[in-house]
């Protein structure tokens, strides 16, 4: 039975109860745990020093080469802290609470629970390079099925533990390209249709070799000749054709150069791996697997090649072998970066492996099968042929393109309409249209890319097409009154 408590006795009691209060504490004096040092604990460095003030400590340093005084207001409780961050996170609203048709290289995909609970594990979120294998065989098996895994989607002998990401796979790929030549090849070019990111790091990367990067238009066969060391072609492409590999293919080796395909893991569901049209390197983003969009990263890059190129292949390899008890074991087999070999052998600079994101891919791969990942495939496939056939029914608006598309397709907006208007008026319906291609290929005119996945239900695809109708028709008949 609870016991009634008297206030006004209880209050009285604490009171005139003894207690000890130290009334006398300068705040200045507190140590807090994020500052390291108090103003007493400075005050003794100065005078060690033999100087009174800071000021007086940097007074040789002219005052116009000197930090200005940040403009930041006073500390916060971590009560205030997180009640701030919660206000400014409230201004922001993510994909998932919108009709998100982006893509251009990152994709909302769903992700498996069983991806984020398998790579939080401690064992797999705070593993450091598996220098060590006895002590490191989880990890060490991690990143050779991953490598397997690649290699099975792709249609290769070989890939390595990961890469950053898929613009630096891209990259590193054509340098690798250039390294095997048999003779001096000075020359990469890459298709028209490249995502422009993976080719703004491959000329980054190029300039420093002093290697010249081409883009080849419509017919590759006048960029190709004896000095290119490599052809990139992405496969689906940036805006969504899906390329003839093997007649590419075919027109690259005539030249004697190699082949790089960047492919999209998901679309190797069900096009036919690019090992088996004449890839030679093939390399990819794994932010589609099981990797949240997170604002843009973090990802991992993968590459896998033939196997007679992988004395060339950056990163690290992991191998399985048996150890001096005759047990299954797996260990860095080979090394070639700038760490473990004299520099000037190293392929790359590249000093270690998106480990944790490449194991998402791995999980998220797993967890799919051959026949899940084909089903997501395919769903991906007829939702982005359903959607494009409801907005080309639009007056006006029509395909970029006369290709076969998998999952992403480009329209080109009716004569006087801007992309970019639309897509603001879409974005006030709670649709992210697409990206806005007039900016980055202005060739293209008024163009748009949509991406259609999974997460797309049948009623968003409907949505997007009710309001891309009233908007464009909203803007005929204003265009028509101004003209009258």
């Amino acid at each position: 039975m609870a016991t009634l408590i008297d206030v006004a006795s209880y209050s009285t009691s604490i009171k005139t109860e003894k207690m000890t209060i130290n009334n006398n504490i300068d705040d200045k004096e507190l140590h807090f745990p994020y500052l390291p040092n108090t103003e007493a604990e400075r005050a003794e460095m100065l005078k060690e020093i033999g100087v009174k003030t800071f000021e007086e400590l940097i007074s040789h340093i002219p005052a116009s080469v000197r930090a200005k005084p940040l403009d930041i207001q006073e500390g916060l409780s971590e009560l205030e802290l997180s009640a701030y961050m919660q206000k400014l996170a409230a201004k922001n609203k993510p994909a998932s609470q919108q009709a998100s048709f982006l893509g251009g290289g990152s994709y909302r995909r769903f992700v498996p629970a069983v991806v984020p609970a398998i790579i939080s594990r401690s064992e797999f979120a705070t593993a450091y390079t598996p220098y060590q294998p006895e002590v490191s065989q989880g990890s060490l098996q991690a990143i050779y099925e991953f490598q397997t895994a690649v290699c099975l989607i792709t249609g290769m002998d070989v890939a390595n533990a990961s890469m950053y990401d898929g613009p630096t796979a891209t990259a590193e790929a054509a340098m690798m390209a250039v390294r095997l030549a048999n003779s001096p090849r000075k020359k990469v070019v890459l298709a028209a249709g490249v995502n422009p990111e993976h080719r703004m790091v491959t000329e980054t990367y190029a300039k420093a070799f002093g290697i010249e990067t081409i883009i080849a238009q419509d017919d590759i066969e006048k960029a190709l000749d004896s000095d290119v060391a490599c052809f990139v072609v992405q496969y689906p492409n940036y805006f969504g054709c899906i390329e003839e590999l093997e007649t590419i293919a075919a027109a690259v080796h005539k030249h004697g150069a190699l082949l790089v395909v960047i492919s999209d893991p998901i679309s190797l569901g069900l096009l036919k791996a690019p090992g088996d049209l004449g890839a030679d390197i093939v390399v990819g983003d794994a932010q589609s697997c099981g990797n949240f969009l997170s604002f843009g990263g973090p990802s991992a890059g993968y590459m896998a090649c033939r196997k007679e190129f992988i004395r060339q292949l950056p990163g690290r390899l992991a191998g399985m072998t048996v150890d001096n008890r005759g047990q299954r074991a797996f260990t860095l087999t080979l090394q070639t970066r700038e760490q473990h070999i004299r520099r000037a052998k190293a392929t790359s600079n590249i000093c270690t492996n998106q480990a944790l994101n490449a194991l998402a891919m791995l999980v998220y791969l797993t967890c799919m099968g051959p026949q899940g990942l084909r089903e997501l495939a395919d769903i991906s496939l007829q939702r982005a042929h359903y959607l494009a056939e409801k907005l080309t029914a639009i007056d006006g608006v029509k395909l970029t393109f006369d290709q076969p598309f998998f999952n992403e397709f480009t329209l080109t907006m009716p004569a006087g309409v801007k992309v970019q208007e639309v897509l603001e008026e879409l974005k006030g319906k709670g649709i992210l249209g697409g990206i806005d291609l007039s900016n980055s290929n202005p060739e293209l005119g008024q163009a748009l890319l949509i991406a259609v996945t999974e997460m797309n239900a049948v009623a968003e695809l409907d949505q997007f097409a009710e309001v891309l109708t009233e908007t464009l028709t909203a803007k005929a008949v204003k265009k028509k009154v101004l003209t009258v």
